[in-house]
């Protein structure tokens, strides 16, 4: 197997790179390469700067606005993304929710939804995990009961990404609580965040930061419109957003982001020449090969088989691992400044120059730790394994 990319992708590689590095805001990129928190300004105005050249929903097929892009060029383009500092599209609008109006929704949801998607005039969020249901999913409990033509709305939603800045949330929410099995019973609602009944609570991070919630729902009233699908049918809906949000889960481009920045801060610090710290990076960036050379395979054989395949859980499981170990080569190469704790409330100074290597580093290796849960646990990931490739569970 030819893992290697065509003269054609190697000139759409330069194509996105050109492109990048001519309209990438440089306050956005300094900010990204230096694992600073973006504002939602940014995010917003540079995925509208991708999608006036048609780059925003990097998955859509063309009659519904995307680029039309195969396997690779997503990865490509997603890989540029990465290590030239440029935020992705955001995930909840363009790879979520976007790809399940294209399949479920209704022609009037098309039509209202998806160019706002991809322009983020509005700010989408996932309510999907509970305190009682997170790698289980299907045990959810936030419900939702029929009065004419609205459903009422009750429970609560937690690790709710960036809810603070939304104007609406997709929800999963259980209209049958006596049906068979827990997979079924379920409905996919879209709910305004500015909805009577809705409120949230902030969950703050170890490094001071506050990107999730908790998010609250009480008697909210939602016009049954905003049903996505079937009613009982949601989990049908979600299983399909699942399968894109792990899209490019890889993300070597990131751990490669990572490990230039563990090489630079060593090399400044003076630990690059000491023996084992050397050794340890080679390791990871060994690995790291080995992960995108996994990736390729996974890429040639869904645009082969025009199927998910059962591998990309390894992908999941070694990549995060890789990330992960990344992680902990910055901190270590940033010495001192690597083991302090950056907190500090918005508009607030850091209390060293953003130029160094280490402000940041403590809050890239603590918040990777949570790699392993989202998108996936890897205990999931390896009982998918179990049963889909190694056939333990026949």
């Amino acid at each position: 197997m030819n893992l290697d990319f065509s003269p054609e992708e190697h000139a759409f590689r330069q194509d996105v790179r050109a492109f990048i590095d001519a309209n990438l805001p440089a306050a956005t990129r300094a900010k990204v390469m230096g694992d600073r928190p973006l504002e939602k300004a940014d995010i917003v105005g540079w995925q509208r700067i991708l999608n006036q050249r048609g780059w925003a929903t990097p998955s859509w097929p063309k009659e519904y606005g995307g680029p039309g892009w195969n396997a690779v060029e997503r990865y490509i383009f997603l890989d540029e993304l990465h290590q030239g500092g440029a935020p992705e599209p955001l995930s909840f609008n363009v790879a979520m929710l976007g790809p399940v109006v294209i399949a479920y929704g209704t022609d009037d949801q098309k039509r209202r939804l998806l160019p706002r998607l991809a322009n983020l005039d509005d700010w989408w969020c996932q309510g999907f995990s509970e305190p009682g249901a997170g790698s289980d999913l299907a045990s959810l409990t936030c419900s939702a009961r029929r009065d004419g033509d609205h459903y009422i709305v009750n429970g609560q939603k937690i690790w709710q990404g960036m809810g603070h800045w939304a104007d609406w949330g997709f929800f999963l929410v259980r209209t049958d609580p006596d049906a068979p099995k827990k997979q079924a019973g379920i409905t996919f609602l879209l709910i305004d965040m500015k909805s009577p009944g809705v409120s949230l609570s902030p969950i703050i991070t170890l490094d001071g930061r506050h990107e999730v919630n908790s998010v609250f729902l009480d008697d909210v009233r939602v016009p049954i419109e905003n049903r996505l699908g079937e009613e009982n049918q949601g989990w049908t809906v979600a299983k399909h957003l699942l399968g894109n949000e792990r899209t490019n889960i890889a993300r070597v481009g990131v751990t490669k982001r990572i490990l230039a920045r563990a090489r630079r801060a060593a090399t400044a610090t003076g630990l690059f020449s000491a023996p084992l710290f050397a050794a340890r990076l080679a390791r990871i960036e060994v690995a790291l090969q080995a992960v995108e050379t996994l990736q390729l395979r996974v890429l040639a054989a869904q645009i082969k088989d025009n199927r998910p395949d059962s591998r990309a859980s390894i992908l999941k499981l070694r990549s995060v691992e890789v990330r992960q170990a990344a992680g902990e080569l910055l901190m270590e190469a940033c010495g001192a400044q690597g083991l302090s704790f950056v907190r500090f409330e918005a508009g607030e100074r850091p209390p060293f120059d953003e130029a160094d290597e280490g402000w940041s580093a403590s809050a890239v290796c603590f918040n990777l730790r949570a790699a392993s849960i989202y998108g996936g646990a890897s205990e999931v990931q390896r009982n998918i394994l179990a049963d889909t490739v190694l056939g333990l569970g026949r």
